[in-house]
């Protein structure tokens, strides 16, 4: 079974890179293995479960997606039961679900439970509570749900291998995955694997709970937390979690009055949490600050600020990032640029794009270029590239007021190889990618969005004359097409799933469309 084979990690060692090889490959697991192999640590039986999902269930989709939160759509609760519905009667999918390969997804969760059970029996590894929760997250990464409560029932009839810590990670991989109310039946599983909850575990399943929109469910964790003689009482944590959540999510349901309800209960929040005697940290701050200048209070966004001054909370870029969006959307932009200043002044943080970008686009949409081109010089010395519809707005704005050659050679040279360079980067890790099903006509493939309202993507048109976008939807069929400069022009009509009124796509020497 074990062969030699290109490491799939330098990080691992040869043996767990010889394993996922194999698993790969589909091969079986050696059931009388030799005695002179290396002997299993619980670092590389952990090595090997983590790197499943990795390479079994993420789509090519996946490839080169940010690590962080930042730029996620809204999380929904997912019913995986329609799921499976709609794939086996071919039905339209959206979601994690629609570039799956089902199949990889199964010989996944076979060969992890395999190879679980094949170092227990085999080498006589003794699995405890680290492989325990790896294994469990194997499962719940592949939403095999069923399989993943017979697990934990059979792993906590053997001793304390199921803990409050790997029902706690465990929660947050159901809530990551979008199975917010099965990680809430985790939650009060949890006596049933002679689990006790905690502070973490709560603050867990209330985040969860938030990210889809039930903050009635949230709130009633809270206060029975905040029952006197409660055991695990809240922490400032759990407070920024609602908090954070109420600006963020409200701000999403695109109603007025649910935005100023969601608000409202976040400054309720902050209060009561002052009240019972926390002191609010600057994520606190920065989350009701953020909040507040979006739905354009700003009184009550400077008073806060005033208020962390008191407290001794030192503000950060994040802080005055917001009232600089603020200040630039509502054309103040002398303020934005004195809170710009303030930050370097008092030292609070490194102003980066996210900083001068709002001061530069408001320059620009006000006619005074020249300051705006002073900007975008002080934002390529401090070491950062700007977006690429920045710089072509300042060049716009310079061109407009007659100002021509106002930008160094060197500059723009510096600017023009940091952008190439940043997008050759993105085109390596986010090739052209395809819904599973979609039998495109190669010789549409790699079609580039020159403009458009959308941000520049990647589409390709299949046989039946379907323009795709690299988001995996349909944009709409092919209305119009025109041949000129050594490629083709073409537009995709609007529908339910365009996000523009048109799509300006172009390919490079492609044949005539009919």
């Amino acid at each position: 079974m074990l062969n030699h084979a290109k490491p799939l990690n330098h990080n691992h060692t040869p043996l767990v890179n010889q394993v996922l090889t194999a698993m790969l490959k589909n091969q079986p697991f050696d059931p009388n293995p030799s005695p002179s192999t290396q002997p299993w640590t619980t670092d590389s039986v952990s090595q090997v479960l983590t790197s499943i999902p990795r390479f079994f269930f993420h789509s090519p989709r996946s490839i080169g997606r940010q690590p962080g939160f930042r730029h996620r759509a809204p999380l929904k609760q997912r019913n995986l039961r329609q799921e499976t519905y709609k794939f086996h009667n071919d039905i339209f999918l959206l979601g994690p679900v629609a570039h799956r390969d089902l199949n990889k997804v199964n010989l996944g969760v076979d060969k992890a439970l395999d190879f679980y059970y094949w170092v227990e029996n085999q080498f006589g590894f003794h699995h405890n509570e680290r492989t325990c929760r790896d294994m469990a997250i194997v499962l719940a990464k592949a939403n095999r749900l069923k399989a993943l409560w017979d697990f934990l029932k059979d792993m906590s009839r053997r001793g304390p291998l199921v803990t409050t810590q790997s029902i706690t990670c465990l929660m947050k991989c159901l809530g990551d995955e979008g199975l917010v109310n099965e990680a809430l039946a985790a939650f009060y599983r949890m006596k049933q694997f002679h689990c006790k909850p905690d502070v973490y575990a709560y603050n867990t399943i209330i985040y969860a709970l938030c990210r889809v929109g039930n903050f009635k469910k949230a709130r009633f964790l809270l206060e029975q937390m905040e029952l006197p003689g409660f055991r695990y009482p809240p922490d400032v944590f759990t407070y920024t979690i609602l908090i954070s959540s109420y600006c963020r999510y409200g701000l999403e349901t695109g109603c007025r009055k649910a935005t100023r309800r969601r608000l409202w209960e976040a400054n309720h929040m902050f209060r009561n949490m002052v009240f019972r005697g926390f002191v609010p940290d600057v994520v606190t701050y920065n989350a009701l600050i953020n909040g507040c200048c979006k739905t354009y209070r700003i009184e009550r966004a400077l008073e806060l600020f005033e208020d962390m001054k008191k407290r001794d909370c030192t503000p950060n870029r994040v802080t005055y990032d917001s009232f600089i969006r603020y200040y630039a959307a509502v054309n103040e932009i002398d303020k934005a640029v004195d809170m710009l200043r303030r930050m370097q002044d008092l030292n609070h943080g490194l102003a980066t794009s996210s900083s001068y970008t709002p001061i530069i686009h408001a320059l620009c949409e006000a006619g005074r270029a020249t300051e705006a081109r002073d900007f975008l010089v002080e934002l390529v010395d401090g070491g950062s590239i700007p977006r690429e519809y920045t710089y072509n707005l300042v060049c716009n704005a310079l061109s407009s007021a007659g100002e021509v050659n106002v930008l160094d050679d060197s500059l723009q040279k510096r600017i023009e190889d940091g952008m190439q360079r940043r997008y050759k980067h993105i085109m390596k890790v986010k090739p052209i990618m395809t819904r599973k099903g979609a039998r495109l006509d190669r010789r549409w493939e790699g079609l580039d969005i020159r403009r458009s309202r959308m941000k520049r993507r990647l589409v390709a048109v299949d046989g039946r004359r379907r323009v795709w976008t690299a988001t995996g939807r349909v944009a709409g069929p092919a209305t119009r097409w025109r041949e000129g400069g050594g490629g083709v022009e073409i537009w995709a009509g609007r529908t339910g799933f365009a996000p523009s009124n048109q799509i300006w796509a172009w390919s490079q020497n492609g044949p005539k469309l009919g």
